[in-house]
């Protein structure tokens, strides 16, 4: 009689058999898998299989609703990064540098830097220009020299968005200046009667917010381009405003001078008051920045130390979830991955925090300026870099470094 065949290995399996077992590995798991075979090491790292484990850690760039933002990166590689995110391990580079103004605490000045990302290219504000910096493809990096110059404020630029291959900015001098990235089209229209401190551009729509104690709406169709639809009377200075991913509303931050919420909510269609968020502020604590996850999603911070998590669908009245800064620093500005992290930029020393919303605690943090005191203006990241602007030096994070 025949000998029995000895029975087949495990990884001679049909593929869809294989990836079905083993999409209930963990990473280390997966890793050891890696090593058995060729063919193993190719299968355990499918973006399939790592995709689940991806979503439940930090910055590893998917959104809440499983949206891929980063697709172009494997998603093993994002989640090994992660792992830097969470512990810190990263390098430090200042990649620019301008002299700072001697100004007046309560004028705009380019003390004030802001800054976007958009794929291959940095964009900063100095002084009243843009400059759009092209990210060295090696490393950390800014090209030493500025790619394009974008210009047309009388004043420097408090803020600026970058939308669908457009910038608008808002300036001290009152003004919005909107610009095609690729081309000399640029149009400029006095806007406010005080400096612009923040605008956002959706659907065709900027909305614009000035210390002149209102927030308008503006038309960017054929024909009314710069034509004002409405004014909203804030009754306090705006600081910080943005578009709901619905383009149904708007969000006003303002400084809290009076008894007014800092957080409210606008019609986009009428300028009509939909709703305030939150009963307990404190005069003085006004909103700096406001950050939409998802159209019922919404995070701010500002003056009064805390970072706070809202969700329309469920309450205005209180967030359903607030992070205190430490060190009782004002919070200038957040960014969130829209799913597990949040990094924020306080006033004092250049201090950099990650927060994992799952926590209740500071996740790591980062001081940039120390011994001298500057607060992080504004920041960005990637899944792999973090990008900070302080008051004289742009600082990056790389977290690729082992």
């Amino acid at each position: 009689s025949r000998a029995a065949s000895p029975p087949s290995p495990l990884w001679a399996l049909p593929e869809e058999l294989l990836l079905l077992i083993c999409s209930y590995l963990d990473a280390q798991a997966l890793g050891r898998l890696a090593q058995v075979c060729r063919r193993l090491r190719f299968l355990s790292s499918r973006d399939v299989l790592w995709r689940r484990i991806a979503r439940g850690c930090l910055n590893s760039g998917f959104t809440q609703l499983g949206t891929d933002l980063a697709p172009g990166i494997p998603v093993k590689e994002r989640v090994k990064v992660s792992q830097n995110w969470r512990h810190g391990r990263c390098q430090r580079e200042t990649v620019l540098k301008w002299k700072c103004k001697q100004v007046a605490p309560s004028s705009s000045s380019f003390l004030m830097p802001w800054m976007e990302l958009d794929g291959e290219y940095l964009y900063l504000s100095q002084a009243e220009n843009i400059q759009a910096y092209q990210l060295c493809a090696e490393g950390t990096g800014l090209q030493r020299h500025p790619q394009a110059i974008f210009s047309g404020h009388q004043e420097d630029v408090c803020r600026f968005v970058l939308v669908n291959s457009h910038i608008v900015s808002g300036g001290g001098d009152g003004s919005i200046v909107l610009h095609k990235l690729h081309g000399s089209y640029s149009v400029k229209f006095s806007a406010h009667e005080q400096e612009v401190n923040c605008v956002d551009f959706q659907g065709g729509l900027i909305v614009s917010g000035s210390r002149d104690r209102t927030a308008k709406v503006w038309s960017l169709s054929a024909g009314r381009v710069g034509q004002c639809l409405h004014t909203v009377q804030t009754e306090d200075r705006v600081w910080s405003i943005a578009i709901s991913p619905l383009l149904s509303s708007f969000v006003t931050g303002t400084a809290c001078c009076g008894h007014i919420s800092p957080l409210r909510i606008w019609d986009l269609e009428s300028g009509q008051l939909l709703t305030c968020l939150g009963t307990d502020f404190h005069r003085g604590a006004g909103v700096l920045d406001v950050f939409y996850e998802t159209p019922s999603l919404l995070l701010s911070c500002g003056y009064d130390t805390y970072i706070r998590y809202w969700d329309i669908r469920t309450s205005t009245r209180k967030c359903v979830q607030e992070w205190e800064e430490p060190h009782d620093s004002a919070l200038y500005c957040i960014r969130s991955d829209k799913n597990h992290m949040i990094a924020s930029g306080s006033s004092y020393y250049g201090v950099v925090r990650l927060w994992d919303k799952r926590q209740t605690r500071c996740l790591q943090s980062f001081h940039l300026s120390s011994p001298t005191s500057s607060p992080v203006y504004c920041l960005r990241f990637s899944t792999t870099h973090l990008y900070a602007a302080l008051a004289s030096a742009l600082h990056v994070l790389d977290f690729t470094a082992s």
